[in-house]
């Protein structure tokens, strides 16, 4: 079963291959593990993907598609996953980060509005920056293990599921 729903919403290898961020990997590109779907790459590209949703930088996908090539997982996976982070997601998942990131430093979270500037970024990373990052990698390491887990143990099921619907017949 999640075999099958995620290749129905996967994007096809040549689209990414020829994607122009992603030519940068080159050759590297054409192993066809990084596009097989399976039950050791498929949880592992959970994990990447869900893991670089959360860092707080333009370029997600080329970083993803990197991470995943690194660790020999699915590329289309990883890649659409982190568009998790989106115009209307990122606002509420950048603010839990922050009040998670300020809570285990133990600062009170400070009032703050957004302002697309460059400015306002750099100002920021001394004020509210270190709890954001420390709260951004703590909850991309959460999602990181539990979609891995998930997936995996999903994936364990359907197949102990096929296995048994088989001895019954």
């Amino acid at each position: 079963m999640p075999k099958k729903l995620i290749k129905k919403f996967m994007p096809k290898p040549e689209t990414l291959r020829e994607h122009k961020h992603l030519r940068i990997f080159g050759s590297l590109l054409h192993n066809p593990n990084l596009w097989a779907l399976n039950r050791k790459s498929a949880p592992g590209a959970f994990a990447v993907g869900l893991f670089v949703a959360w860092i707080p930088m333009p370029f997600q996908m080329v970083v993803a598609a990197a991470l995943a090539i690194l660790f020999k997982v699915n590329i289309p996976v990883s890649v659409a996953l982190v568009w998790i982070t989106n115009p209307l997601t990122m606002p509420v998942m950048f603010y839990a980060a922050y009040l998670l990131g300020a809570k285990i430093i133990g600062h009170a979270p400070q009032a703050f509005t957004f302002e697309a500037s460059w400015q306002w970024i750099a100002a920021s990373l001394t004020t509210i920056g270190p709890a954001f990052l420390l709260g951004c990698l703590i909850l991309g390491i959460i999602f990181s293990a539990l979609g891995y887990l998930i997936i995996n143990n999903l994936w364990k099921y359907s197949i102990m599921f096929k296995w048994q619907k088989r001895q019954h017949k």
